[in-house]
């Protein structure tokens, strides 16, 4: 056997220990998803099971007491916690992306937030604003009050900060250029993060309203935002990709069960059962497929992540930054469809008992349309296609806002 073929087993037989030991916490996690979304019953206790189990903490760095694993198994794992609910692993995403920022700041911020992460606490986001902010601005505020720092403002798709201990703030501060991230505690006097998300989808996952009156926030918690040649876009939205992913495997799961139990049939078909049926088989094998292709190619934009952090392959920033944007903005092209796809090829496979709304099987569809609606995939084409013609740097995803000229 090759030395490649070794390497490439080895690397296989680590992720498949790490499933092994986080498979009985997923299988725990999927008992009474349906339910907890039909009843809108948010997954507190299903977030304390995987901190409690050490998932949180997977990226913490071996310098910092932690034993790390690469992007592309954090993201398997993370798809198949999105298989298990969708909502719980869609949650954390604010969390593990900050986690990566930490690695990204001075040894003094790491080690204060580290050891933090270690302990099992939750970060969470607030950086989108509803509207009236312009493009690359916010209109929430960090200001000297000459007695420290306050923040004042107002957020919404705070994804997970409801779950969280700490909450990342995307604030600008008059006179000083760009975006700053301001880290407070989640229960600090002035700040109230609301269940209000209305969205037909992922509606477990806090995405909502944070307000911030006046929340004192110290000096050392306070990150320039820095937007040109950074990773953390690319990891950002890898997040999402594989909640999509997550859902379709669901998706796939429910669509065998689901013929494999039937025993109605149509005059129209073969009469056979339909776990016999050619045709049947058939669909079933082009939604799985369809899923199979979607998870491929997210494994291998999480392969070029870890590729751009890899020290020994030379990389300048923004070689390492074009690798994996690149990537995951030809992931994020392709993979949406073929989830959706699959998720509303569920319907074909069984008949108009599908659609009962005790088996909520619609929830697959609305989540994933959900969750691809994050980042317009018109976008990511028209990049992709502006580099191979002209050879265009991508742009990362970093802010929204209004657009400039804006009636």
């Amino acid at each position: 056997m090759s030395t490649h073929a070794i390497q490439a087993t080895s690397d296989e037989a680590v992720y498949q220990r790490l499933l092994e030991r986080f498979r009985p916490v997923f299988t725990r996690i999927a008992q009474g998803a349906r339910e907890r979304e039909q009843h809108r019953e948010l997954p507190y206790q299903q977030v304390a099971w995987l901190k409690d189990a050490g998932f949180t903490a997977l990226r913490v760095p071996a310098s910092h007491g932690g034993t790390p694993v690469s992007h592309t198994d954090l993201f398997r794992l993370l798809i198949e916690l999105a298989a298990a609910d969708s909502n719980v692993a869609h949650l954390l995403r604010s969390h593990f992306s900050f986690v990566e920022t930490i690695a990204l700041q001075p040894a003094e911020f790491q080690d204060r937030w580290f050891p933090r992460v270690l302990a099992g606490e939750i970060f969470g986001n607030a950086a989108t604003e509803r509207g009236g902010n312009a493009l690359g601005a916010t209109n929430t505020k960090l200001i000297n009050t000459g007695a420290g720092w306050v923040l004042r403002g107002e957020k919404y798709y705070t994804t997970g900060s409801i779950f969280a201990d700490w909450v990342v703030v995307m604030a600008s501060t008059d006179g000083v250029e760009g975006r700053q991230y301001a880290v407070v505690e989640r229960t600090a006097p002035g700040v109230r993060i609301l269940d209000d998300w209305d969205g037909f989808g992922q509606p477990l996952t806090g995405t909502g309203t944070a307000i911030f009156e006046d929340v004192p926030v110290q000096e050392q918690n306070i990150i320039q935002r820095k937007v040109a040649s950074t990773l953390e876009p690319a990891f950002f939205q890898l997040c999402l990709l594989a909640v999509l992913v997550g859902i379709g495997k669901a998706a796939r799961g429910e669509a065998a069960g689901l013929v494999a139990a039937r025993t109605r049939t149509f005059n129209t078909g073969s009469g056979a059962l339909f776990r016999d049926d050619a045709q049947i088989q058939e669909l079933v094998g082009r939604l799985a497929a369809n899923v199979f292709a979607a998870e491929s190619i997210v494994i291998t934009a999480a392969r070029e992540l870890d590729a751009a952090h890899d020290a020994a392959l030379g990389l300048d920033e923004q070689q390492a930054y074009l690798r994996a944007e690149l990537a995951v903005q030809q992931a994020h092209v392709a993979t949406p469809k073929l989830v959706l796809d699959a998720t509303s090829e569920l319907f074909d496979v069984t008949g108009a008992s599908a659609v009962s709304t005790s088996k909520s099987l619609d929830r697959y569809w609305r989540n994933a349309r959900t969750v691809a609606t994050h980042n317009p995939v018109a976008f990511k084409a028209r990049s992709v296609g502006d580099y191979f013609i002209n050879g265009t740097i991508p742009t990362g995803l970093n802010s929204i806002g209004e657009a400039k000229g804006k009636k």
